[in-house]
């Protein structure tokens, strides 16, 4: 049943929506800062997240390595993230905070 619906999803060509929702519920689970995310993104193994708040911003800047660490072990765990990549590396190298 799995090999069917990774069979589905990529026939459909679902996989960048897909993981583009997987990246966003991976960021709300590690950060917690959903409340005050406006818009996250990846282009290039880099996020780009825009936080309405400056207070929660200058929190979660201290806080990088830990969140992107938490964001690949997220990834890597989850069964609906596709890699079209090495599986071994990171999804996400490099966080900037806007």
């Amino acid at each position: 049943m799995d090999e069917l619906v990774e069979a589905f999803i990529k026939d459909m060509k679902l996989t960048a929506g897909i993981n583009r929702q997987r990246v966003i519920q991976a960021w709300n689970a590690v950060s917690g800062a959903e409340r005050y995310t406006v818009d996250v993104y990846v282009k290039a193994k880099v996020m780009y997240c825009t936080i309405g708040s400056s207070m929660v911003r200058n929190q979660l800047y201290f806080q990088k390595d830990f969140i992107l660490q938490g964001i690949n072990e997220y990834l890597k765990n989850d069964e609906l993230f596709t890699w079209d990549w090495d599986a071994n590396g990171d999804c996400v190298k490099v966080l900037v905070l806007r």
